[in-house]
């Protein structure tokens, strides 16, 4: 027994300094930031707790939560437009497909669907209505993966609300959720899960069946500081090589992954005032990242540290 406790602790041991560093150093180097406008307001180019944003080729669309409006800047972060108000309420997590922008909506449990200049088209709502929707991503057939956080369960619904498929269940095992925020489809195919509250990343394949999860010690629901560890998983995207960003945001960082889970590299800023950073994520065609910093309400723009 004696033996089997040693071997316990020493595997535990070599895993906590796998994840803060001692051996599990950064695979790729980290980003730095070139450039951050906001302040909190409710002017153009002001904010009251960006929660999402997304991108184009020329354009960067911000959810302002307080503000219930959509914000959308050049990326020189020169002030465009502004829309939403009269149908939004809380706009969480964005993404953008076919050419339109969907934004869930925390209050009105709907996704609200605009073309991206701005024009309302349609609210997508479920045959089994959602409980406070976070993040929605869409396939080509205009169909969404929607993380229905309060639901504890990630749905598929065609265009017209009709369930396809459920992944439900609260709890920390495989498969099941504690407070999903996010999810994001790979153009490989399969999607991947932003399982808030379980502190951790969930993969799926292209056939809806679960891959791998990972965040802390076997992705059970144990948050920490760690490299690869979170502390409550706000966003998730796939960047153009198919990498992983995904928005730990108690430990106000982004982190990087492979696709298939394996750390990479790490960075985000820390606020001088109470509360917390990095909450949401989106990667340009060239690699370049994007962050909502909710805490500073600020938008911001990292590339990758030159050597």
């Amino acid at each position: 027994m004696r033996k089997i406790i040693t071997v316990a602790i020493a595997a535990i041991t070599t895993l906590l300094l796998q994840s803060c560093g001692a051996i599990n150093w950064n695979q790729e180097a980290p980003y730095t930031q070139v450039m951050a406008w906001g302040a909190k307001g409710d002017q153009p180019g002001q904010f009251n707790d960006p929660t999402g944003i997304a991108v184009t080729a020329t354009e960067v669309f911000v959810a302002d939560a307080r503000n219930s409006r959509i914000q959308v800047f050049d990326k020189n972060g020169n002030f465009r437009r502004s829309f939403g108000q009269d149908q939004l309420e809380r706009p969480m997590n964005l993404s953008i497909a076919n050419e339109r922008l969907y934004v869930p909506d925390y209050f009105k449990d709907v996704v609200h669907v605009f073309s991206i200049d701005g024009r309302y088209l349609t609210a997508i709502e479920s045959e089994d209505p959602f409980n406070s929707p976070a993040g929605a991503s869409a396939f080509a057939d205009g169909s969404l993966l929607v993380a229905d956080t309060y639901g504890q369960r990630v749905v598929h619904v065609s265009t017209e609300g009709e369930i396809r498929n459920i992944w439900s269940g609260k709890g920390i095992w495989s498969g099941e959720f504690n407070y999903p925020t996010d999810v994001a489809i790979s153009p490989k195919g399969g999607f991947y899960v932003a399982d808030g509250y379980n502190d951790r990343v969930q993969q799926f394949n292209a056939n809806g069946e679960y891959v791998r999860k990972w965040g802390g010690p076997f992705g059970l629901n144990i948050y920490g500081p760690f490299k690869g560890w979170f502390a409550t998983v706000t966003s998730i995207t796939v960047g153009p090589e198919g990498n992983v960003f995904v928005a730990d945001f108690y430990n106000d960082r982004i982190q990087k992954f492979t696709s298939d889970g394996i750390y990479l590299t790490s960075f985000g800023n820390s606020s001088g005032k109470p509360g917390q950073t990095e909450i949401a994520v989106a990667v340009d065609g060239d690699g370049t990242v994007w962050t909502a910093n909710f805490a500073d309400n600020h938008i911001e723009k990292w590339r990758p540290k030159k050597k």
